[in-house]
């Protein structure tokens, strides 16, 4: 648990209304987060969606998992209680992303069900809609891509606590959207993931 150590604060409210930023974006802002393995293509999909978001008129941006580590959450490791906590910043975040009426888009393998559980319990109670999408590709094929060469490493012992290694990845049991990476092309998965925005009235005010 984070100790919460601000005394004496204030939330001071705006003057725009949510529903004003929606109608100058021409979108609902909402969380898309892409949760899976290492190597699973979750990050190739995220920029993707952005791209093709973009190109379509939309207000689109990517909180990557390794880029947030390069500032934001950089002296954080990777310990169960700070990938818990590296979870919980980036939920805020993208929490006043989606506020501001942008359609964030977040790339993390966020590998235990309570942490995204929390995220999730965060958009609710900011009244924000959270859409899970659990990009399901087996540990043999995310081991066989390794392009970072991390499975390897982890397999040698040279990292320990690495997730589907040493340490669990937990499944989304009720994600809103299931990617199945190995089988589809980016294109196809980037597409479902559009299609369901549509259908739900995010990319409209």
């Amino acid at each position: 648990m984070t100790e919460v150590k601000a005394t004496n604060i204030t939330w001071h409210s705006g003057h725009l209304s949510r529903q004003e930023r929606r109608d100058l974006l021409k979108q609902k802002g909402c969380t898309v987060w892409f949760t899976g393995l290492s190597a699973c293509g979750k990050s190739t999909i995220a920029v993707a969606l952005e791209q093709v978001l973009h190109q379509r008129g939309h207000a689109a941006y990517v909180l990557d998992g390794d880029n947030v580590r390069h500032g934001l959450n950089k002296n954080l490791g990777f310990s169960a209680d700070d990938r818990k906590e590296n979870i919980r910043r980036i939920s805020e975040v993208a929490k006043l992303f989606a506020d501001a009426g942008m359609i964030t888009v977040t790339s993390f393998i966020s590998p235990y069900s309570a942490d995204r559980d929390d995220a999730r319990k965060l958009h609710d109670e900011g009244e924000l809609p959270f859409i899970e999408c659990f990009v399901d590709t087996p540990l043999e094929v995310c081991e066989e891509r390794d392009p970072k060469g991390l499975y390897k490493k982890a397999r040698a012992g040279e990292i320990k606590g690495f997730t589907g290694i040493d340490d669990p990845y937990e499944a989304p049991a009720k994600a809103e959207l299931t990617l199945k990476a190995a089988e589809s092309s980016v294109a196809e998965c980037v597409a479902q993931v559009v299609n369901y925005l549509e259908e739900k009235g995010f990319l409209k005010p």
